[in-house]
C-alpha cells in the first residue's frame, strides 16, 4: 500500500512537526512493514527553479523538432537551453533544473554543447520530474504561480512524502487511506474522520436501474449498482486525483476507472465500471461453467474454472468477478452511459482465481484479505457524486443493493484471558477500552461479549482479541522475559540416532544438504524402476506448489541426484553428499472417512479411520559420492569414487547408529538403480535395510552424472535401536598380529568369509579387516584369494605363539567348511 501523507492527514489530525522516524515507528507498531517513506522534494538535487521563457528560436536541419530558448531563472544573465517540447510559448512558466542537478533515477545535469548550441540546464517535464509517466510536453506552470529564481518543488507538487507499506494478509483493512488513518489515530490518539461517513448514502429502492440476478450468495453476498447516463467522455480526472493517484503507483486512465481507483485506495472498495450500452440483457452473477472462456481487460483468452465467480450477461461472461473485466464490456473512449458495481466477494474464492489465473490485479489482492462488506453503497454514492462533477451526466436515483451478508459474530471472552497470554496485568476496563477503540461492540462482564466490526473479518476466537489488546495497549510495553522451561525427557532415541549419524558422517568428509521432498512423475523412469516396483506408487498432492513436480518422493535418491547434478553445474568436481529426511510410502487401503469438525476431539474410531491413508514416512538416509575421495598432488596420484566408498559409508553410519560390525553383512543384490553388478544389499540381523554401490549406466545418462557415480540409501528407522553400551575393559597387553589369505570361489562374498573368520577364532579374536583382492590365472578358474588382516589379544595376559595360532587355525577352519576355502599357497 503506497499513498501520500497529504492524504492520511485528511482523515486523521497527525502532529505538525512528524519526523520520518516517528510515522515509521508508529505504522510499524501497529503491525505494517514500513517498505520506505519518501520525501518528494528529496527526490530531485541541485536548483530546480521557476524560469520565464524570453526567446525560442527554431532550430531546422534535424530529425525532430529542437527549441533553442533563453529563460530568465532569477540569476542574472537569463540560461540558453535546448528543448524539445512543442506545448509552451514565450512568456510562460516553466521548471528548469539548473547544471549540477540530479533527477530522479542519477540522472545528472549539467552544461554541454548539443544541436550546435550551447545549453545550460533542462526545463523539466512531469515523468522527467517523477510525477507522472507524461512525456508529451514540460511543465507549463500557470502565471503567478511563482517568481524566475524561486524554488519549484513545491510549484509542482514535489512537496509531497510518500509512504509505502507491507500489509500482513490478515489486515486487509489497512490497505486503503480509510485503514491506515485508524490505525494512526490509536498510535497518535488523534482525532479521526471515517472517510465513509463523509456521504449519506441512499438504501435500495424497489426498481432497480439495472436487472441483476443473484444466483451464489456464498462467493457474493452483497451486489450493488449505480447508473449514471450522458457523461461527457472527453472529460479528464481533475490533477489533484491525478497526482494522489500517481503517488500510489497507479496509472491514471479515465475519469470513470481513475474514480473507481481513487475510492479503492480511499475506502478499501473495489469496484468496475461497465459501459451500459455495451451489455445485452439483464446481468446474472453465478460459477462459471466448466469449460466457459473470458478474454479480460489484458487481452489474455482464459478458460474458467468452476470455482471461479463471473457477471455475465446474455452473451456469456463479461467480468471475472472481483479480479478483472472484460474485454467485451469495458470502459471505452467514447462511454456515455455507465453501471458503476461496487460488490463484496468471497475472499477465498478470489485468492483461489487469482492464483489460478495468475491474475493479482489491487482488486483482488484486496479482496483475499477481507473488505468491509458496508461499504458498497457508500462508494457508489461517492463515485456518482465525482463523476457527475466532473463529467455531467444525469443519475438514475434507483438504487440496486441485493444484500445476503451475515453480521460478524460475537465472541465471549474471559477479561482474564489478555493478562494471562501476554503477561501484562489487563484489567476488564482496560480491555474493554481497548475493542472499543478499534470499532467493537463490547456487553457483559464475565465473560466479555464482543462484535467485531465489519472491517475486521480476522477477529474470529478470543485469541485474535489477545492480541488486539497486545497491539494497542502496546508491544513495547510487554516485557521481554523468557519462558520457564519445562522439564522434559530430552531428545527421542531416534533423534539422537539421527544425529549421531549425521555428525559421523560430516566428520568422514559428507556434506549434508537439505532438499524439498516433491519429485516429478518422471523420476521413476529417470531411475529405471521396473513397472512393477512399489517406488513407483506415490503420494499426488492435491496443491503442489509447482505443477512439475506434484509427488512425494518414495527415495531420498531423486532429490539428492538432483543437488549433485546442480553443484556439478556450477563447476564442483569431488563431491561427497548425504542427506537424511523422511520418505512416503502410500499404503491407502480404505476410503478416506467423512471431514472431522474442530468442535471436539475426534473420536478413537475416527482417528484410526483418518490414520489409514496416512502413507508410512520412515526416515531414511542417502549419499552421493563422485569425483575423487582423495585429492591427487605432489604426494601422488588421488583415489575416485567407488562403489566401496559408497559401502564404506553405510558402514560408518551403522556403526554411528549403535550396529556392531560383527552384525553386519554386505552381499551381492539387484536393484533399481544400482548397476546390476556393482549393487549391494545391506543387512543387520539378517534384515535388509539399504543398498549401497554404483548408479546403472543409464541412471547416470537420465541424470547426466559422471560415470561410477556411486550411491547409497538406508531405512534409518527399520534399525533397531541400539541398547545401552557397556564399555569394555581395555587390554594392557600387546596384540598378536597374523595374516592369512584364503583361496575360495569367485561368488563368495567377502564379508561372509569375515563372518566365518570371527566365528572360529573365538573370544581372543578383537578384529578382522579384508586388506587385499587377488585374481589370477595361477589361482584357477572361478578362484579368487582373499587377504584378511586378524588381530588378536587377551584381556589378562600376553598371548602366546601356540595360542595365536590355534586361534587362527580355528578360525580358517571354518571358513573351510562353509566355503571350502583353503589357505594360499599351502
Amino acid at each position: 500500500m503506497k499513498t501520500s501523507l497529504s492524504w492520511l492527514r485528511e482523515f486523521v489530525e497527525l502532529p505538525a512537526g512528524l519526523t520520518a522516524e516517528q510515522l515509521d515507528d508508529a505504522l510499524t507498531n501497529a503491525g505494517m512493514e514500513v517498505e520506505s517513506i519518501v520525501d518528494q522534494a528529496a527526490t530531485v538535487r541541485g536548483d530546480l527553479v521557476v524560469g520565464r521563457v524570453l526567446t525560442i528560436e527554431e532550430l531546422t536541419g534535424f530529425k525532430k523538432p529542437i527549441r533553442f530558448t533563453t529563460v530568465d531563472v532569477g540569476r542574472g544573465e537569463p540560461q540558453e537551453i535546448v528543448c524539445g517540447a512543442r506545448n509552451f510559448a514565450e512568456g510562460d512558466l516553466v521548471a528548469v533544473i539548473l547544471p549540477g542537478g540530479e533527477l530522479p533515477g542519477g540522472f545528472k545535469i549539467g552544461a554541454r554543447k548539443t544541436y550546435g548550441r550551447n545549453s545550460n540546464g533542462m526545463i523539466c517535464s512531469a515523468a522527467e520530474l517523477g510525477l507522472s509517466g507524461d512525456h508529451s510536453g514540460i511543465i507549463v506552470l500557470p502565471e503567478g504561480a511563482a517568481e524566475p529564481g524561486a524554488d519549484a518543488r513545491p510549484v509542482v507538487g514535489l512537496s509531497e512524502v510518500l509512504v509505502e507499506v507491507e500489509i500482513t494478509p490478515d489486515r486487509g483493512y489497512e490497505m486503503s487511506l480509510r485503514g491506515m488513518a485508524r490505525e494512526l489515530s490509536y498510535a497518535f490518539s488523534a482525532a479521526y474522520t471515517d472517510p465513509a461517513t463523509l456521504v449519506t448514502a441512499p438504501g435500495s429502492t424497489p426498481e432497480v436501474p439495472y436487472e441483476v440476478k443473484l444466483e451464489d450468495t456464498v462467493g457474493c453476498d452483497r451486489f450493488s449498482a449505480r447508473v449514471v447516463r450522458g457523461i461527457d467522455p472527453d472529460a479528464q480526472s481533475p490533477e489533484w486525483m491525478q497526482k494522489r493517484l500517481i503517488a500510489a503507483g497507479i496509472r491514471a486512465i479515465s475519469l470513470p476507472v481513475d474514480i473507481t481507483n481513487y475510492l479503492m485506495l480511499e475506502l478499501g472498495q473495489p469496484m468496475h465500471v461497465f459501459d451500459l450500452n455495451r451489455l445485452s440483457g439483464g446481468l446474472v452473477v453465478r460459477r462459471a461453467k466448466p469449460g466457459e472462456k473470458l478474454t479480460t481487460l489484458d487481452g489474455v483468452a482464459r478458460v474458467l474454472d468452476a470455482e471461479d465467480m463471473v457477471i455475465c450477461d446474455e452473451t456469456g461472461p463479461v467480468s471475472l468477478a472481483a479480479v478483472m473485466g472484460g474485454e467485451t464490456s469495458e470502459w471505452q473512449p467514447g462511454t456515455v452511459d455507465v453501471l458503476l458495481e461496487a460488490a463484496h466477494w468471497d475472499p477465498v474464492m478470489v485468492g483461489r482465481t487469482a492464483r489460478r489465473h495468475k491474475l493479482f490485479s489491487e482488486a483482488a489482492k484486496r479482496w483475499e484479505r477481507g473488505v468491509d462488506p458496508q461499504l458498497t453503497l457508500v462508494a457508489l454514492e461517492r463515485a456518482v457524486q465525482i463523476l457527475t462533477e466532473h463529467a455531467g451526466g444525469t443519475v438514475d436515483e434507483r438504487v440496486l443493493d441485493l444484500d445476503h451478508v451475515v453480521a460478524p459474530a460475537t465472541i465471549e471472552l474471559d477479561p482474564a484471558l489478555p493478562a494471562k497470554r501476554i503477561g501484562l496485568a489487563y484489567d476488564a476496563e482496560q480491555v474493554t477500552a481497548l475493542l472499543s477503540q478499534i470499532g467493537c461492540t463490547v456487553t457483559g462482564v464475565a465473560p466479555l461479549e464482543v462484535t467485531p466490526p465489519t472491517w475486521r473479518p480476522d477477529l474470529l476466537a478470543p485469541i485474535d482479541l489477545v492480541e488486539e489488546v497486545a497491539r494497542l495497549g502496546g508491544y513495547n510495553d510487554i516485557p521481554s522475559l523468557l519462558p520457564p522451561a519445562r522439564g522434559g525427557s530430552g531428545s527421542t532415541p531416534q533423534q539422537r540416532r539421527r544425529r549421531s549419524v549425521g555428525r559421523a558422517l560430516a566428520e568422514n568428509g559428507y556434506v549434508e544438504v537439505l532438499s524439498y521432498p516433491f519429485v516429478a512423475p518422471s523420476a521413476a523412469d529417470q531411475l529405471g524402476y521396473p513397472a512393477d516396483d512399489p517406488r513407483r506408487s506415490a503420494v499426488r498432492l492435491t496443491n503442489p506448489l509447482s505443477e512439475q513436480e506434484p509427488l512425494l518422493r518414495t527415495s531420498l535418491l531423486p532429490t539428492l541426484l538432483g543437488t549433485l547434478k546442480r553443484n556439478l553445474g556450477r563447476g564442483h568436481r569431488d563431491l561427497a553428499l548425504f542427506e537424511t529426511g523422511t520418505v512416503f510410502l502410500p499404503g491407502l487401503t480404505e476410503i478416506a472417512p467423512p471431514v472431522m469438525g474442530v468442535d471436539r476431539r475426534p473420536t478413537e474410531q475416527e482417528w484410526t479411520a483418518a490414520n489409514t491413508i496416512v502413507p508410512d514416512q520412515p526416515w531414511h538416509l542417502a549419499v552421493a559420492l563422485t569425483g575423487d575421495v582423495e585429492p591427487a598432488g605432489w604426494w601422488g596420484p588421488g583415489r575416485a569414487a567407488s562403489w566401496a566408498d559408497a559401502i564404506e559409508a553405510a558402514r560408518i553410519a551403522l556403526s554411528a547408529a549403535g550396529v556392531t560390525a560383527e552384525r553386519i553383512t554386505v552381499g551381492a543384490d539387484e536393484l533399481a538403480p544400482w548397476h546390476p553388478g556393482r549393487c549391494a544389499a545391506i543387512s543387520v540381523d539378517g534384515t535388509v535395510v539399504g543398498h549401497a554401490g554404483e548408479l546403472h549406466p543409464a541412471v547416470v545418462s537420465a541424470y547426466e552424472l559422471p560415470k561410477r557415480t556411486s550411491v547409497m540409501e538406508l531405512d534409518l528407522d527399520a534399525l533397531p535401536l541400539p541398547p545401552v553400551t557397556q564399555a569394555k575393559r581395555i587390554s594392557s597387553f600387546p596384540p598378536a598380529l597374523i595374516d592369512v589369505a584364503l583361496v575360495v570361489d569367485s561368488s563368495t562374498a567377502a564379508a561372509s568369509v569375515e563372518a566365518a573368520l570371527t566365528d572360529g577364532a573365538g573370544e581372543l579374536l578383537e578384529s578382522v579387516a579384508l586388506f587385499d583382492l587377488y585374481e589370477s590365472d595361477q589361482l584357477g578358474e572361478g578362484k579368487k584369494s582373499l587377504a584378511y588382516k586378524l588381530t588378536f589379544r587377551a584381556p589378562d595376559r600376553t598371548l602366546t605363539t601356540e595360542e595365536t595360532l590355534a586361534a587362527r587355525d580355528a578360525a580358517v577352519a571354518a571358513a573351510a567348511d562353509r566355503f571350502g576355502a583353503t589357505l594360499r599357497g599351502a
